[in-house]
């Protein structure tokens, strides 16, 4: 079975005034529809195929750059949309907020934590929290379309929340403004959403 985009849970423009329907619209269709066609096409007549993403990017050989950038440009994305919600904002409850204030504190000592992971990342990438066999919860950024699930990529565990910061992500609406979109970005978590891949995953 080919891998296909994911459809959205909501509209393009339910994420407005924090993330504009144009930038949606072209991200969805445009961007990580091409990571799915392209990852399809990398896989096609190999060992990959008719695995799941999340064994191809464990088994990944970091050389295989197509695999690697559109799997883990697929796999990203396909996270990224689902931990956002219009309904979304305000704090983690239960065991995700118990681990979260266990690692950095507080869960404003978390936000700034992953605020400047987002921030920091040199050029184009990826700001994760994941969590760990345990529940043990990390923030790290990767560069590109890596990802912790990948071998060698210096961060570990499961990704159960993502930012994308590439420009392509924020531009229309941001320009060069990350720091705002990455202050926009926690009015549309869906800590609902992220509890679950928590409770998952840990």
């Amino acid at each position: 079975m080919a891998f296909e985009l994911p459809k959205l849970d909501y509209a393009y423009d339910a994420l407005e005034p924090h993330i504009d329907a144009k930038t949606m619209e072209i991200h969805h269709t445009k961007h990580h529809q091409g990571y799915t066609d392209k990852l399809n096409a990398a896989i096609d007549g190999t060992d990959y195929e008719g695995k799941t993403i999340e064994n191809i990017l464990k088994n990944l050989d970091m050389k295989n750059k197509a695999v690697r950038n559109n799997g883990g440009g697929f796999y990203n994305h396909k996270l990224f949309w689902n931990i956002m919600s219009p309904n979304g904002g305000g704090q983690p409850t239960g065991d995700l907020k118990t681990a979260i204030e266990s690692e950095f504190g507080s869960f404003e000592d978390f936000k700034t934590k992953f605020s400047e992971t987002a921030k920091g990342q040199f050029g184009s990438g990826w700001a994760f929290l994941c969590v760990h066999e345990g529940g043990k919860v990390e923030v790290c950024g990767c560069p590109n379309q890596d990802n912790p699930l990948m071998p060698e990529t210096g961060c570990g565990g499961t990704p159960i929340l993502g930012l994308d910061v590439w420009e392509h992500a924020y531009y229309l609406n941001y320009q060069n403004r990350r720091p705002d979109y990455v202050e926009a970005f926690f009015n549309v978590i869906d800590w609902e959403e992220v509890s679950k891949l928590y409770a998952q995953n840990k």
